[in-house]
């Protein structure tokens, strides 16, 4: 049997597997599929590997030394389906990047450069640069602390990421479709691409309050198949092709905050209620929030604070800090704090 070096981490509200690129082939095929068997997907459980069976514990990083002088390391990203046997690294995961800087510390890749150390991320899957704030003391990695996150329990050290150049990151346009607005079978969306490509759909345009549980929007076959409907015309329509087999544009419901925040979502994996929000969409959602005519826009109290945005989820609330050098909505750049631990390290064994 095969033995390649890894680390499970948790990064933000998922988990995955860490590996270096120099510990994998570089013929993609072969890449794929080893990851395919590390994972052990084919099967609903992953029983024959260390995946989680779903898809937020379904990811792999792969890490290497940079080739840009922009940056210290890249990050290659991989969704991994479950039954299926497809490695997808169209997107980028915000969740996983969580746990980049600090797994890059720990393998050397970056040195230490005193209490706190900013590692700069160039994400493969987007070309997008972000930097990494990583809580270094006593020149070593920290993953204990004080911060919190919705969706996971406990403390831990925080980790600040910074979103340089999000904009257009898979089709090279904030709105692909040249419009804030498109009309898709009668439902009014906005087709953006902010860290990861996105469907804002006005929740009950499809019938939904946009409150419902993960369970209840998942069980309505015939939601499900329409939102899924509207996915694949809004991909064609963002110049993404056919995206039957792929996890971009992530459709996510919008519908106005409860909690004092500045706007409500339920965000789909594309085919699973997500129980918190991904980084990514996040900072897709909290740019919706700052550009005029955007389905977002008539549920937002007043004026909004773009250091404070509130996004509600269904695990709680997540904030996102926007600032704009350029004053173009294209410049727009996003802070967020979240956290990331080390779970595991160790060789995983495959035929």
């Amino acid at each position: 049997m095969k033995q390649i070096p890894c680390v499970l981490m948790r990064g933000g509200t998922s988990k995955g597997v860490f590996l270096l690129a120099d510990d994998l082939p570089t013929d993609i095929q072969q890449r794929d599929a080893l990851i395919l068997a590390i994972m052990g997907s084919g099967h609903p459980l992953q029983i024959d590997g260390i995946g989680g069976g779903s898809p937020q514990a379904s990811k792999v990083a792969i890490i290497s030394p940079s080739t840009h002088p922009n940056a210290d390391v890249d990050y290659l990203f991989a969704q991994v389906a479950i039954t299926e046997k497809i490695v997808d690294t169209a997107p980028n995961c915000g969740n996983i990047l969580c746990a980049v800087g600090s797994f890059s510390l720990e393998k050397g890749l970056v040195p230490i450069t005193g209490d706190v150390t900013t590692v700069r991320v160039r994400n493969v899957n987007t070309n997008t640069f972000i930097n990494a704030t990583i809580q270094t003391p006593n020149g070593q990695v920290e993953y204990d602390g004080n911060a919190t996150i919705a969706g996971v329990p406990g403390h831990a050290a925080p980790v600040g990421l910074t979103f340089l150049n999000a904009s257009g990151t898979k089709t090279g346009k904030l709105f692909p479709t040249g419009n804030v607005i498109d009309i898709i079978d009668g439902v009014e969306v906005t087709c953006l691409d902010m860290a990861t490509p996105v469907i804002l759909i006005d929740a009950p345009q499809l019938n939904k309050t946009g409150y419902e549980t993960a369970e209840q929007l998942e069980s309505d076959s015939e939601f499900m198949q329409k939102l899924e409907h509207l996915r694949r015309q809004a991909g064609e329509m963002m110049g993404l092709g056919d995206v039957s087999k792929k996890v971009i544009p992530k459709p996510i419901l919008v519908s106005p905050a409860i909690h004092g925040g500045t706007i409500n979502v339920r965000y789909f994996m594309p085919h699973k209620c997500h129980g918190a929000l991904a980084v990514t969409g996040a900072i897709a959602i909290a740019t919706g929030c700052m550009i005029s005519g955007t389905v977002i826009e008539r549920y937002l109290q007043g004026r909004v604070n773009m250091q404070q945005i509130a996004i509600e989820h269904l695990s709680g609330k997540f904030e996102v800090a926007l600032t704009n050098p350029t004053d173009k909505p294209e410049g727009i750049q996003a802070s967020i704090i979240r956290t990331a631990r080390k779970l595991f390290e160790g060789k995983v064994f495959v035929p």
